[in-house]
């Protein structure tokens, strides 16, 4: 299979994962890219078995709206069921990297809601170490070479997304070449800095199941100690 192949196998697994386990008033997190586009799709199958979904990015929220199901703000839906988004990069402990699609603060906000986080992604996702995806980090616009600074201190080479904003008005800076062998730690340290908003790292949420798609098909994977 294709890695396009791949990632519809991912979404569909997911879908087959929580069909059964959804009630009328349950409401979905719905991450956003490419994988979490073909889970969309999917999921216009089952609209009536369903409440409706909260949407990590507008692209989401209009992708939804265009299948007919409905979207809440998070404010008002309360806890999620399930939150179902890709990933950029997993390890073994399922702690992640997102923000290639830079919708990496709504999706940490919906995880962090989200009763159980299902990653879906395809096997060039998994890695021994993260870090070798440049690690996006949302920034206050003010704050960019301020930031930029702190994140060399910490040992990491900051370059400027040019011409994106993010759902939330800021700005990226992709980080190369950052020791994250200690995730949490990274994530931490980074969230620290004056004007970052949020950084890539899912690791003090990470995911609670991996749905990984390989030649030999989709392999379920719970997060250790799950």
């Amino acid at each position: 299979m294709n890695q396009d192949q791949l990632k519809q196998a991912v979404a569909r697994a997911a879908l087959d994962y929580i069909t059964p386990r959804l009630s009328s008033d349950s409401i979905i997190g719905v991450g956003t890219g490419s994988t979490a586009n073909h889970f969309i799709d999917m999921l216009a199958e089952i609209r009536t078995e369903f409440d409706g979904a909260v949407a990590s990015s507008e692209a989401t929220a209009e992708r939804l709206k265009g299948h007919g199901i409905p979207v809440y703000e998070l404010n008002s839906a309360g806890t999620l069921e399930f939150y179902i988004d890709g990933a950029d990069e997993s390890n073994e402990r399922l702690e992640l990297i997102k923000g290639g699609g830079a919708a990496l603060t709504r999706e940490k906000i919906v995880a962090a809601v989200a009763k159980t986080f299902i990653c879906i992604a395809d096997e060039s996702k998994m890695v021994g170490v993260l870090g070798q995806f440049p690690l996006p980090v949302e920034v206050i616009p003010m704050a960019r070479s301020h930031v930029g600074r702190e994140i060399v201190k910490l040992g990491g080479d900051p370059v400027y997304r040019e011409g994106v904003v993010t759902d939330n008005g800021n700005i990226i800076i992709d980080v190369h070449n950052m020791d994250l062998s200690r995730p949490i730690q990274a994530e931490e340290r980074l969230n620290q800095i004056v004007g970052v908003v949020t950084n890539g790292l899912f690791a003090r949420r990470p995911a609670d199941l991996l749905l990984l798609g390989t030649a030999n098909g989709v392999q379920s994977i719970p997060r250790p100690g799950i």
